[in-house]
């Protein structure tokens, strides 16, 4: 599920309440965004966790929060296994994971979106980052 990433030599993982992820912006540069929503308690501003399944954002669960797609860069992803063993992967040629910015009161969070595992990694989670190539629109 992409439970943390690589950027630079700098290591990000998700249970950092203060985790941010690099998103390429439009113009080409980067800006870090807090990395999606942990519950603590109280009103629910944005979805709890950090991930969001492409299945429902593709049946529009994700309207309320105006998704956006953007593409999140990094060196390298991490995923755990079922025994908590870390598996660190390399990000191949221009590929990068996609994202999604969620809005709501001036405020943004960026989530990694997911995707079925490839069958060669099924060992190790059923949910994978879906990657796509670095500059291409996806929805």
């Amino acid at each position: 599920m992409c439970g943390g990433i690589e950027y630079q030599g700098a290591k990000v993982y998700f249970p950092n309440q203060e985790a941010r992820l690099p998103v390429r912006t439009r113009e080409g540069g980067i800006t870090w965004v807090p990395w999606g929503h942990r519950s603590k308690g109280g009103q629910l501003i944005f979805p709890n966790g950090g991930w969001a399944r492409l299945e429902s954002v593709s049946a529009g669960k994700w309207k309320p929060w105006h998704p956006r797609p953007v593409q999140i860069i990094c060196d390298r992803f991490m995923e755990k296994d079922a025994q908590g063993v870390t598996h660190w992967f390399d990000m191949e040629g221009r590929m990068v994971i996609q994202g999604l910015i969620a809005e709501r009161d001036q405020q943004q969070r960026v989530y990694v979106v997911t995707e079925s595992t490839p069958p060669e990694y099924t060992w190790i989670h059923d949910r994978f980052p879906r990657l796509v190539k670095l500059g291409v629109k996806n929805a």
